[in-house]
C-alpha cells in the first residue's frame, strides 16, 4: 500500500510540473505584448525607458531559462508574482475570487452527481425498453448543449418568463440556483453514461441470478449489490470531470456576472495578464491532480484486489 501511495504521489508531482511547464511555454509564445498593451497608452505618459523598467520588474530582464526557473521557484514558495493588469499580487486576486468559485463548483458537482445517479438508476429500474432508452439518451443531450446557451436559456425561462429566480438582487442562495444548474448539467452527462454502463455490466455478472434465486427483489439487488460494485468506474469519471469545473466556471460566471475564478480568467485573457493566467492554469491542475489522487488512493480501499497494485 505504501508503494502504491508513493507511486501515485510521484505521478501527481510530474503532472503538476508538466502542466506548469506547458502553460508557461505557451503563454510566453502568445502574440502581442502584455506590457505594451497595459502601459503604452499615451494617456499614461510613460516614456520608453519607464516601460522598460516596468518590463524588468516583471521578468527581471533575465534569460528565458532563468525566468522560468525563477517563476517555478516562486510557485513552489507560494509566490505567484504580480498581476500586470492591476499591479496587485496574484495570490490576492485568487484569494478574492476563489471562495465564489468554490461555492459554485462544489454545489455544481454535488448536483451533477445527483442527476447522474438519478438518470442511471431510473434507467436500470425501468421495465419499459422505451423509457430506458429515453433516459439513457439524456446524457448525450446534456453533453451536447453549449454551456453559454444553456445559461442564457435558463435566465430567459426561469427569470424573464416565469419570474421564479431574480436576475438582479435576491438572496445568495437564489443567485446560485441557475449558475449551479448550468454548470451541473453538462458535467453530469459523462458520470451518468459511465454509471449506467457499469450497472449493466454488474447486472450481467453470475452472482446476480444467484441472489435473485434466493428471493431478493429487483430493487434490493440493484441498490444493495449492483450499486456497490458499479461505483468504482463512476468514481473515476467523477474525479476526471471535477477538473473541468474551473473551465466550465469561466463561461458560467461570465454569463451570470459572478466574480470568481472564471471571471478572473476571462479578464486576464482579455488583458493578456500572463501571471494571472499561469496561476489559474496551475490552480486548475492542482485541483484536478488532488481530486484524482484521492480517487486513486480510495481504489485500494474500495476494491481489495488493487491493494497489490504497484
Amino acid at each position: 500500500m505504501t508503494r502504491y501511495v508513493l507511486f501515485r504521489a510521484g505521478q501527481a508531482v510530474l503532472v503538476l510540473w508538466a502542466a506548469f511547464t506547458a502553460a508557461y511555454v505557451l503563454l510566453r509564445m502568445l502574440p502581442g505584448d502584455s506590457i505594451l498593451i497595459k502601459f503604452q497608452n499615451p494617456e499614461l505618459g510613460l516614456s520608453p525607458q519607464q516601460i522598460a523598467e516596468i518590463r524588468a520588474h516583471y521578468d527581471g530582464g533575465a534569460s528565458a531559462l532563468a525566468t522560468y526557473l525563477d517563476t517555478l521557484s516562486g510557485f513552489l514558495r507560494g509566490s505567484l508574482g504580480y498581476s500586470i493588469d492591476t499591479g496587485t499580487p496574484v495570490t490576492e486576486r485568487l484569494a478574492e475570487a476563489l471562495p465564489e468559485t468554490a461555492k459554485l463548483a462544489s454545489a455544481g458537482f454535488g448536483l451533477a452527481v445527483l442527476i447522474a445517479v438519478a438518470i442511471a438508476f431510473a434507467a436500470a429500474s425501468s421495465r419499459s425498453p422505451w423509457i430506458r432508452g429515453a433516459l439513457l439518451s439524456v446524457p448525450s443531450l446534456f453533453v451536447s448543449v453549449p454551456v453559454f446557451w444553456l445559461g442564457i436559456l435558463l435566465i430567459q425561462v426561469f427569470s424573464f418568463r416565469l419570474g421564479l429566480v431574480p436576475v438582479i438582487g435576491g438572496s445568495a442562495a437564489q443567485q446560485l440556483i441557475l449558475p449551479v444548474l448550468t454548470l451541473a448539467v453538462p458535467i453530469s452527462a459523462p458520470i451518468a453514461q459511465v454509471l449506467a454502463r457499469a450497472v449493466d455490466q454488474v447486472r450481467a455478472q453470475p452472482f446476480v441470478p444467484v441472489v435473485a434465486a434466493k428471493g431478493a427483489s429487483r430493487q434490493w439487488i440493484l441498490w444493495r449489490h449492483v450499486a456497490r460494485n458499479a461505483t468504482l468506474p463512476a468514481l473515476t469519471m467523477a474525479g476526471l470531470v471535477f477538473g473541468e469545473l474551473i473551465a466550465g466556471s469561466v463561461v458560467t460566471e461570465t454569463v451570470f456576472g459572478r466574480n470568481g475564478i472564471g471571471r478572473l480568467t476571462e479578464q486576464a485573457v482579455n488583458a493578456q495578464d500572463t501571471p494571472v493566467m499561469l496561476a489559474v492554469v496551475v490552480l486548475a491542475a492542482v485541483v484536478f491532480v488532488l481530486v484524482n489522487l484521492v480517487v486513486d488512493l480510495l481504489y485500494p480501499v474500495l476494491d481489495p484486489r488493487l491493494k497489490a497494485a504497484p
